[in-house]
């Protein structure tokens, strides 16, 4: 069964950016990558890894969450090329939520089908699956995907961004670096720590890694 795959996530992180009054320098500045690769994600030319992701929804203070929503404007409509012409706003919770419940048929839950989970696609080899969500509440309750040599971090930097993190892991095997510590993730095995502790994964095995990920907690 297919999954469904959501709209473009660089067309909304360009209008939390420009909402924001962020330019595209001065955001690659802030988490350490180039403008190029930046423009090339929002563009759609690019997929971000997941430390990219999380590095970008932090620096512009929104949540991993709200990439799975399309806003109208952020994909349907022309944006404008200068920040000068989009009164900075920050994005808050009501205002990603809007859009939520202005479509009922996009609620997600009490129950999510397998084919009808909201997928990202990221660079590494990840693919994120959502699970469901409760309107209101900032978690990411997610399948996760590590096909063979995938990584969270493709330049082998480590990540941190806010909130606590739960895994279990159900099928493969996946490589969890935490800290100055290195653990070997088995099937029936499961983590949980504090994601400002600075970690990553990667899949050094032949088969995809699968399991259930539960990222909660405030976006700073």
């Amino acid at each position: 069964m297919s999954s469904v795959v959501v709209p473009p996530v660089g067309a909304r992180i360009r209008q939390a950016r420009l909402e924001r009054g962020t330019s595209l320098r001065a955001l690659a500045r802030e988490i350490g990558v180039s403008a190029s690769l930046v423009s090339q994600i929002e563009t759609g030319k690019s997929q971000p890894s997941v430390s990219t992701l999380y590095a970008i929804t932090t620096a512009l203070g929104i949540s991993v969450e709200s990439l799975f929503d399309a806003r109208e404007s952020a994909v349907a409509s022309p944006i404008a090329t200068s920040p000068a012409t989009v009164p900075p706003a920050p994005v808050t919770v009501p205002h990603a939520l809007a859009a939520f419940v202005a479509g009922a048929g996009r609620r997600i839950g009490p129950l999510v089908g397998a084919g009808a989970r909201e997928t990202l696609e990221l660079d590494s080899g990840v693919v994120w699956e959502r699970l469901g969500r409760v309107p209101g509440v900032e978690t990411d309750f997610l399948l996760v995907t590590y096909r063979p040599g995938g990584s969270s971090s493709g330049s082998g930097a480590l990540m941190r961004h806010p909130g606590t993190e739960y895994g279990y892991l159900t099928s493969g095997e996946l490589v969890l670096t935490l800290g100055f510590e290195e653990y070997t993730l088995r099937p029936g095995d499961s983590v949980c720590f504090e994601s400002t502790t600075p970690h990553r994964y990667r899949n050094d095995g032949e088969v995809p890694a699968v399991g259930v990920w539960f990222v909660s907690g405030d976006v700073q």
